[in-house]
């Protein structure tokens, strides 16, 4: 057990040791294991970006396997928290470089949105083509390039089209929230006062929008790498596990499909799955920080710096309404 096993070591056992003193006192309690992983934190932040090889070298098994294990450790999870606390703690003391996180993020929306909603253009015109060629040309398969061509069976194209359409869920999910363009039941919010809305939009962020983004992620994290590699990793897996794990590992990137010749890269849509939770992470941080500007600054600072799309001159009814 490891309350009698004898630390030595504060952060990283010595040698011979089987546990850090850190270690030991994290696992106490909750609260010794939070206020452990906080304090380990900073060693963890500056270990990391000291270390780039030992979790960036994907060439070196034991490498790859510290990248997925800390992907969706509570190391990470602490790293990134104390950051955030830091960059608030400065954003609430100087407004402006709060402002400047919420245009950043926003942009950032906008314009990965606004790059990916093309892809439902691509979705409409690849589907008139496949029309097409089955039912005009009569073509079994597709062939498109010069010298050497991209070819493959109709099919195949065919169940290409629903990886255009998470694109577009995934990747302008956030782009969707700043333009307001989500389905949102209002009834009690439309008629709050303006703070008692901003509040309800840091609850929102805080207690909604980032913990459902963050269960996701822990279960698409180690989902999508169960298809990329052997032997399979699991959440459950300790680091020291996944080290021995690393002698026999190997890329498996996963290229089934649903039929013979259909669409054969499904791992894309387990990656994409992992960029959303992303994407509504930052998301929910813009949102928190954006509610809370203006719950301090008041009604004169409602959508301030806010980058919406519009329809023209004339147009404004019909804004929000698609």
């Amino acid at each position: 057990m490891a309350e009698d096993a004898v630390c030595a070591g504060f952060f990283r056992a010595a040698e011979g040791a089987k546990i850090s003193c850190l270690d030991q006192f994290q696992e106490g309690n909750l609260i010794s294991f939070v206020l452990g992983n906080l304090l380990e934190a900073f060693y963890n932040f500056f270990a990391a970006l000291l270390n780039p090889s030992m979790w960036l070298d994907w060439s070196n098994g034991e490498a790859l396997m510290r990248f997925i294990y800390y992907g969706a450790s509570a190391e990470l999870f602490f790293v990134l928290l104390i950051g955030l606390v830091i960059v608030t703690a400065i954003g609430i003391w100087k407004r402006s470089v709060m402002w400047a996180c919420v245009r950043g993020l926003e942009g950032f929306a906008n314009a990965t949105g606004r790059l990916f909603a093309w892809a439902g253009l691509l979705m409409v015109l690849q589907q008139i083509i496949i029309v097409f060629m089955q039912r005009i040309f009569t073509r079994p398969d597709i062939s498109i390039g010069f010298g050497i061509p991209l070819q493959f069976d109709i099919s195949w194209f065919a169940e290409e089209l629903k990886l255009f359409n998470a694109l577009v869920v995934c990747l302008c999910v956030s782009y969707t929230f700043v333009q307001g363009g989500h389905v949102r039941v209002d009834l009690f919010y439309a008629g709050a006062k303006f703070r008692t809305k901003r509040v309800i939009d840091m609850f929102g962020a805080l207690c909604f929008m980032i913990p459902f983004a963050i269960v996701t992620w822990l279960y698409g994290w180690f989902f999508l790498w169960r298809h990329l590699v052997t032997p399979n990793p699991s959440a459950s897996d300790r680091l020291e596990l996944l080290l021995r794990k690393a002698r026999l590992l190997k890329w498996n990137v996963e290229t089934i499909g649903f039929s013979p010749n259909g669409f054969n890269g499904y791992f894309l849509f387990k990656i994409l799955l992992c960029a959303f939770c992303v994407m509504v992470i930052l998301q929910a941080i813009s949102v928190f920080y954006r509610a809370l500007l203006e719950f301090r600054e008041g009604p004169e600072s409602a959508d301030k710096y806010l980058d919406r799309d519009t329809l023209g001159e004339g147009e404004e009814a019909y804004e929000g309404t698609h």
